[in-house]
């Protein structure tokens, strides 16, 4: 069996993890062509984003217990297989129901190729500061996923037809697909745990106060996400292409977050996982007294991007190292905590919005990091005192 290039395979995860983000986020750029194309209306087109993000949240603890025995590659292929298919599908739909199905279908594989992905992210290289920079490789292709996507896709339906933003979604996911059975040897699971083993983490106090900490923080970040578009037009009174050209530079600022957390988790774990969430709270109180600079909101918003970015990848981290022993199963539940964690994130900004207006939908952020920073802690302490 030929060995693959520690560097080719994190590129090729990277750029499969970027695919299937890409097809679960890039639909947002295309939910108005939908409700026109098939005369729904833009909640029942909506669906396209909330189902598939519930089939992930239902799937992640599920799917890669039940694959983590099977060959690394032959997941690959039957993931990225499915995406490419159902992709091809979509191009093709004729009916709103149609669109469903292939979006509802490949659903349940995300989390089964990316909880894979970051498994084996999490164990390339030689050293731990060598793993920690493939891991927030990997992750560079989830914020990538999340922020190219949809300006594309919309792009392509604008300029073209809404087939051909369907057909970029399916390009992408064909061209990892090809360059994965031509540059991915067999990986076969050497020393497979059973799924009692695997399991059996939950009952590590370091598990539950990781996935605690993670979903609160996420809570956060992606609570106040969805409604920043509107924040930043109505409150800080920015215009929509302005709005459009910030939020781009944001999630491009979340890439260079998790760059920058992949050199310093590598030196400093604990610290970059105590600084995260300060910081996260100073910039959202920042952000929530700065209606009155238009210059200082936008300054505030790209520094949020980088510190998200970094947020995004210690999660990860934290959450994946407190079961090494079974990564595939425990980064399945951190895909399922962290869609957990917007949903519930989303309810409580929109509490503020509903009690205070718009302006104070940040305010939503801060129990929730508070609250992700006293699990930070607790988690240090079950470290400390020998509790994993």
């Amino acid at each position: 069996m030929k060995k693959v290039n520690n560097k080719t395979l994190v590129l090729i995860l990277t750029m499969g993890v970027f695919s299937i983000l890409n097809t679960e986020m890039g639909i947002v750029g295309v939910i108005p062509y939908v409700s026109e194309r098939f005369s729904v209306s833009i909640p029942d087109a909506g669906l396209l984003v909330s189902g598939f993000a519930l089939i992930v949240a239902l799937a992640g603890p599920t799917m890669p217990l039940l694959f983590s025995k099977i060959n690394r590659k032959k997941v690959m292929l039957l993931s990225l297989g499915v995406f490419s298919l159902c992709n091809v599908v979509s191009v093709f739909a004729s009916t709103f129901e149609i669109l469903i199905a292939a979006r509802v279908i490949p659903a349940a594989f995300h989390p089964l190729y990316v909880s894979m992905a970051m498994a084996l992210a999490q164990h390339t290289g030689d050293t731990p500061e060598e793993r920690a920079k493939s891991s927030a490789q990997v992750f560079v292709g989830v914020s990538a996923g999340m922020v190219v996507g949809a300006p594309i896709a919309g792009m392509l339906a604008d300029y073209i037809s809404f087939s051909a933003a369907m057909s970029f979604f399916a390009a992408v996911t064909i061209a990892v697909f090809v360059l994965s059975v031509v540059a991915i040897p067999s990986m076969p699971v050497e020393e497979p745990l059973s799924y009692g083993k695997q399991i059996a983490v939950l009952k590590r106090p370091v598990v539950l106060v990781s996935l605690l900490a993670a979903g609160a923080i996420n809570a956060a970040m992606f609570g106040f996400y969805s409604f920043m578009a509107e924040f930043l037009g109505s409150s800080i009174g920015l215009g929509a292409a302005l709005v459009s050209a910030l939020l781009l530079v944001y999630g491009l600022s979340n890439v260079a977050g998790n760059i920058i957390a992949g050199k310093t988790l590598g030196r400093a774990p604990y610290k970059t996982m105590i600084v995260g969430p300060l910081l996260l709270i100073l910039l959202y109180v920042l952000l929530l007294v700065s209606e009155a600079n238009n210059l200082f909101a936008a300054v505030v918003v790209v520094l949020l991007g980088i510190v998200v970015g970094v947020a995004n990848t210690t999660d990860q981290f934290m959450v994946s190292r407190s079961a090494p022993d079974a990564p595939d199963f425990i980064n399945g539940l951190f895909l399922t905590t962290t869609n957990l964690g917007t949903t519930i994130g989303t309810s409580v900004c929109g509490l503020f919005i509903s009690d205070w207006g718009i302006s104070f939908s940040v305010g939503g952020t801060i129990p929730c990091l508070i609250l992700g920073f006293v699990f930070v802690l607790l988690r240090m302490k079950c470290v400390r005192v020998g509790m994993l």
